[in-house]
């Protein structure tokens, strides 16, 4: 059977792509990715030429079934999604059950995340922490999902646009004002820049910049009352 190989692709700083994935790039018959634009651009700066194909979460199934097509050729494919690692909060989850299911090798090739990136930073010492992703961006359900995590013993790590991130901390600081937030902005990139305190405090911070520029990460420390 042929090999699907999920590759982590950075998340900002393209020399964070490591050695191994340029490898697996470099043997690829097809790369299928989330964003044509995006992975050409990674590519490019790699030197690499490849033949690709869109496979985005609003196409993920119908692009799934030409990956399985050249898979059952023979061909070697990678996928990758626009940064990061695929299937967290990115395509790549539908892609990779249905190539196993198929029968083919789904092999990962280990590369940065925001997620293990604001960890390693964030200095929190939960022993447990959950990684929820994109709250809903209506404002009930946001408010109400982001209570039941900041009730809970572990800590929770969320990823949330430059246009609802002041009223994501808004309604942090509403549930708990004392709560240790650390929040990533443009990880890795020129700007880079990280925000520690209470999420009272990191609310403060934010509510003075101008505007809000980049993408957010971040690390809500566990309730420790329960």
């Amino acid at each position: 059977m042929s090999v699907l190989y999920i590759i982590g692709t950075p998340i900002g700083n393209l020399g964070d792509i490591s050695f191994r994935a340029v490898e697996t790039f470099k043997k690829a018959d097809l790369v299928a990715c989330e964003d044509t634009r995006r992975t050409l651009k990674l590519l490019s700066h790699l030197e690499i030429r490849v033949k690709m194909l869109s496979c985005r979460s609003q196409n993920e199934e119908f692009a799934a079934e030409k990956v399985l097509a050249a898979l059952d050729q023979g061909q070697t494919v990678a996928y990758a999604s626009d940064a990061g690692t695929p299937a967290l909060s990115d395509p790549g989850a539908v892609l990779a059950s249905l190539a196993a299911q198929a029968g083919h090798d789904v092999i990962p090739i280990p590369g940065p995340s925001a997620f293990a990136a604001l960890l390693s930073v964030a200095g929190g010492r939960d022993k447990t922490v959950v990684f929820e992703g994109f709250l809903s961006p209506k404002a009930g359900r946001r408010k109400a999902r982001l209570r039941v995590l900041m009730d809970m013993e572990a800590a929770c790590v969320l990823y949330e646009s430059p246009f609802r991130i002041l009223k994501l901390l808004g309604d942090a600081a509403e549930i708990d004002s004392e709560r240790y937030i650390c929040v990533g902005r443009e990880m890795t990139k020129i700007h880079e820049e990280f925000i520690r305190g209470t999420s009272a405090e990191v609310l403060g911070v934010l509510s003075q910049k101008k505007e809000q520029i980049g993408e957010f990460s971040l690390y809500i420390s566990g309730n420790k009352l329960k």
